[in-house]
This record gives structure tokens, C-alpha cells and sequence, in this order.
């Protein structure tokens, strides 16, 4: 197996980049936070060792993204399949960053890009959740309080604020999860029609309950980011343009 040019077996290397990029937040104090990193970077080195673009990555992840509604609006148990789909997006959303690191092509444009392609999937991923049957107001006031959210992080970050300043309940990892699960959840209920009784309304139910669900976590997340953003910057001046 070809070793990534950072030679970084171990993936220690990769979680300290990660770690310096998120404000020192330590990756191995949660196992799911070390658990996918090092599922992203074990992924991410054979790509590395063949000089495979980020850019190539991230724009891949974002055709994957744009599948997963379009896949969901199938019928029988096709949104089982959008759901390892929408998994598959959260990967490659990973995979970018890591490749960039190992092969010390990361940029700052590559960091633009990659925000934007982020923000494109998250609204892409609650789609999918509209396309199930959930009410369009909910679908967008999650797409919303999202976008709400990661406008304060950049804002904060904007004027001092160091790395993410907060690892909240409703950050990538979290939106694929709810977006996998009820897309798995609709797609067995579909199936289950033809054995059980099923509600007619089943797969509306839960695609509204985890938009609902969506919603309620963004929400949170935003009010944990501005207490931190507070702390952090205080009463601080902002910049200003002279």
C-alpha cells in the first residue's frame, strides 16, 4: 500500500492539523470525533498517494449531495440508498481536507470552496428530508437556522474568535446522521408496507419529525456558539477598514 507523501501512518499528524485548525479542540477526547477522523484518514491516503485534486474531492462530494434528494424521491426503498448516499457525502467532505493536508496543497481558496460546497450539500442533504414528504416551512427554517449558524461562526471568526470556537450538536457529522437516519428509517417503511400495517403517512411523518428535529438542533447550536462568541471576544473592538 503507497505511503501519503506527509508520511503519516498513524494519523497523529493529521488530528493535530485538524486540532490547530479548530481551535485546539482535542479530537481524541471524543471517540466519535476520533473514530471519524481516523476513518477519514485511512480513507484519504491512498487518494493522497495518487496526487488525487481536493478540489476533485470536494466537487465530488457535492455531485454526491446533489444525488441524495434525487435518489430519495424514488419509490419502494430507494431512500435506504439516499441514505448511504448522504454518508457517503459526509466522507468525501472529509476526505478533501485530509488529502490537502497529507499532500500540503491545502490553500486558501481551497478553505473558501470547501465552506461553499458545505453550505450547498447542507441544504442539498435537508432537501432530501422535503422530497420525503416534510412541510416546506420546516425544510426551511432548518435550511435557515443552518445558514445562521455558520454566518455567526464566520462573523466571530471574522473579529478574533479562535478556530470553530465551539463544537455544537448540529455541526456536518450531526446533519448527515439525521438526514441518513430518516432517509433509512422512510425507506424500511416503505418496504415494511407490503407486510405490516403501516400508516399511509408514515414516511411524511418522519421526514417532518426530523426536519423538526434539525430545526430544534440548530437552534440550540446557534444560542451555544453566541454564548461562547461572547466569552471569547467580550467587548472587544471590531476592525475596522482605515
Amino acid at each position: 500500500m503507497a505511503t501519503p507523501p506527509d508520511g503519516d501512518p498513524t494519523g497523529q499528524l493529521a488530528r493535530q492539523r485538524w486540532s490547530a485548525a479548530h481551535g485546539g479542540v482535542d479530537p481524541d477526547a471524543s471517540r466519535w470525533i476520533g473514530g471519524w477522523l481516523a476513518l477519514v484518514h485511512r480513507l484519504a491516503r491512498p487518494l493522497a498517494a495518487r496526487r488525487v485534486p481536493p478540489g476533485a474531492i470536494t466537487v465530488g462530494g457535492l455531485i454526491v449531495s446533489a444525488l441524495v434528494p434525487a435518489v430519495a424521491a424514488a419509490p419502494g426503498g430507494w431512500p435506504i440508498a439516499a441514505a448511504a448516499l448522504a454518508v457517503v457525502a459526509g466522507l468525501l467532505d472529509g476526505m478533501d481536507g485530509a488529502v490537502a493536508r497529507m499532500t500540503g496543497t491545502d490553500s486558501a481558496w481551497g478553505a473558501v470552496l470547501d465552506d461553499l460546497t458545505d453550505r450547498l450539500s447542507d441544504l442539498l442533504l435537508l432537501s432530501a428530508l422535503w422530497v420525503l414528504g416534510a412541510p416546506t416551512w420546516a425544510c426551511v427554517g432548518a435550511g435557515a437556522l443552518t445558514l445562521l449558524l455558520e454566518s455567526l461562526r464566520a462573523s466571530a471568526r471574522a473579529v478574533g474568535m479562535s478556530g470553530v470556537g465551539a463544537l455544537t450538536v448540529w455541526e456536518r457529522p450531526s446533519r448527515i446522521i439525521v438526514v441518513a437516519t430518516v432517509g433509512g428509517l422512510c425507506g424500511l417503511a416503505r418496504l415494511a408496507e407490503d407486510v405490516v400495517d403501516v400508516p399511509s403517512d408514515a414516511v411524511e411523518v418522519l421526514a417532518g419529525t426530523g426536519t423538526v428535529v434539525a430545526a430544534i438542533l440548530a437552534t440550540w447550536s446557534i444560542a451555544h456558539l453566541a454564548f461562547v462568541a461572547h466569552r471569547s471576544l467580550g467587548v472587544s473592538k471590531a476592525p475596522r477598514d482605515r
